[in-house]
């Protein structure tokens, strides 16, 4: 999907109103946001694939790169989910609805859901990166008569911590999924796994050869996630990666997100780990 810039060009923000607010976690809060500068144009200004990433700009603070968290299907709607962990993301969680944001975007590359038709696929996800994942469900779930079976593999802290509640729930609920998730500290009245993630991949039960695995989260996380994967049976090719790098012109022109060969904001933020395997795990790229 072609980025889809506003007429100043992709460097100019347009302006979105914040029309929901959910708190996720004490940290975390998912916003949905509706375009005022082109009300009602639907999908020529909300569009995006999953995976893909929007610049938001904050007036007076700053700008962030952020991933798109919503369902592809509504395009009344973008949907961001944000840690406050810096400045801007922290003025960020004191918004509130009826609060104008700039968005630049989407930008970067999708997770390739083409390609995972008729494969199992595998969502792997630590911490945060459970939102950029999201979409992917939401597409897959839209459209399940595509896919093998769906694995929603996910780890966090403790599970106050979790992001999604209430969907995690529903989908460890269908009988259509398997969604299984674990902590690395319970607490009490959890009942659940406690342990690393690399636990769920050794057990899930899917194909080695007719499997494709979308991995986010910590690159730690996703280090260990891909040596597991690899060890039973997946390809390099078909084990794909979302990177999170600091972004600032988000269409490859600075040069600030540069990793090895790629441009995390022009080439990524999904790469397929046999393009980048030489350079992933290596500090100071």
């Amino acid at each position: 999907m072609p980025t889809l810039e506003p007429p100043g060009g992709a460097m100019v923000p347009r302006r979105f109103r914040i029309t929901q607010k959910r708190r996720e976690t004490p940290d975390t809060y998912t916003f949905a946001m509706a375009p005022v500068d082109h009300p009602g144009s639907g999908t020529a200004t909300t569009g995006f694939q999953p995976g893909q990433f929007s610049m938001l700009y904050l007036f007076g603070y700053g700008e962030v790169p952020i991933s798109i968290s919503g369902d592809p299907a509504n395009t009344a709607a973008l949907v961001y989910t944000v840690r406050a962990v810096g400045s801007v993301t922290h003025a960020f969680a004191a918004l509130e609805p009826g609060d104008m944001v700039g968005v630049r975007g989407p930008f970067g590359s999708a997770w390739p859901l083409a390609q995972a038709e008729g494969k199992d696929v595998l969502l792997v996800a630590g911490g945060l990166g459970l939102a950029p994942l999201r979409s992917v469900i939401h597409s897959v779930l839209a459209n399940r008569d595509r896919y093998r079976r769906l694995f929603i593999l996910y780890g966090s802290r403790n599970p106050e911590a979790f992001l999604f509640a209430d969907q995690l729930s529903q989908w460890h609920a269908r009988a259509d999924i398997t969604c299984e998730a674990t902590v690395d500290y319970a607490g009490t009245g959890w009942t659940g796994r406690v342990g690393v993630i690399t636990e769920l991949v050794r057990r899930a039960d899917f194909t080695p050869d007719q499997a494709i695995a979308f991995v986010c989260g910590p690159e730690m996380m996703m280090r260990v996630t891909v040596e597991e994967l690899k060890k039973r049976g997946v390809a390099d090719r078909n084990i794909h990666l979302s990177l999170e790098r600091s972004m600032k012109c988000a269409i490859g022109h600075c040069g600030h997100c540069q990793f090895g060969p790629v441009f995390v904001c022009k080439d990524g933020p999904i790469l397929r780990y046999d393009r980048m395997q030489t350079h992933f795990g290596v500090t100071g790229l």
